[in-house]
């Protein structure tokens, strides 16, 4: 097994407890489906929020996920002017017996448009 990394972001409609677990939990089902992934896959998630989402951890939703033995993270993205606003980004190191080339990254609805070269 390798170890690899798995890039994904979602952008909420509003900053509500209930969205933050509805979508960064969309956003985790989608990275362990689209990957072929089990709990048991992930070493451990890095997660960002923009400074204007303050309703909830991202962590939390991966909790009631039941990912409860995977260290997680959350961390506040970069204030930058103009970046689109009310974002989830992840980057979870996972073992895989997948190639680099074949990790599919996943970038939920507006999410897609930041990183056109790798969402999937």
């Amino acid at each position: 097994m390798a170890v690899r990394a798995v890039r994904g972001a979602v952008q909420l409609e509003r900053d509500e407890a209930g969205r933050m677990e509805e979508q960064v939990g969309a956003l985790l089902t989608a990275v362990l489906e689209r990957n072929e992934l089990h709990p048991d896959d992930l070493i451990s998630i890095w997660f960002t929020a923009t400074p204007d989402l303050h309703s909830d951890f991202p962590a939390a939703a991966a909790r009631k996920l039941g990912i409860v033995d995977v260290p997680l993270i959350c961390a506040q993205e970069l204030d930058i002017e103009g970046a689109m606003p009310r974002v989830v980004r992840l980057l979870a190191h996972i073992e895989s017996d997948r190639p680099r080339s074949d990790i599919a990254h996943v970038y939920l609805g507006a999410a897609a448009a930041l990183r056109k070269d790798i969402a999937q």
